[in-house]
C-alpha cells in the first residue's frame, strides 16, 4: 500500500497566518493570494528562502518597521505616549 508522506511546511509561519486569516475573515485571503500569484500587489510572503505572490512596488516613499512595531501592545486607558518607546504606558 502507497501512502503519501506528509512533509514539514516550506513557509510554516505563513502558512499559520494564512490559516488564522481564513479562521477570522472566511476564504476571502483565497482570493488575495491568488491574485498575487498572478501578478497583482494583492498577497506578498516572504520565508525561508521562498517567496509567494507579488511584492508591492517601491517608489521611494517607504517607512521600515522596527522592533517598536512588533512589540506592540493596547493598554486600557493609553494615551498612545508609550507608542515606539518598548514600554508600558503603566510602567
Amino acid at each position: 500500500m502507497d501512502m503519501r508522506v506528509r512533509k514539514a511546511h516550506p513557509m510554516p509561519e505563513v502558512a499559520a497566518f494564512v490559516a488564522a486569516m481564513r479562521a477570522e475573515f472566511g476564504s476571502g485571503i483565497d482570493d488575495a493570494i491568488a491574485r498575487g500569484k498572478r501578478g497583482e500587489p494583492t498577497f506578498f510572503a516572504s520565508e525561508n528562502g521562498r517567496t509567494v505572490g507579488t511584492r508591492i512596488p517601491s517608489d521611494g516613499n517607504v517607512i521600515p518597521l522596527g522592533e517598536a512595531a512588533r512589540e506592540r501592545r493596547y493598554c486600557q486607558g493609553c494615551d498612545g505616549s508609550c507608542v515606539g518607546t518598548l514600554s508600558h504606558c503603566r510602567d
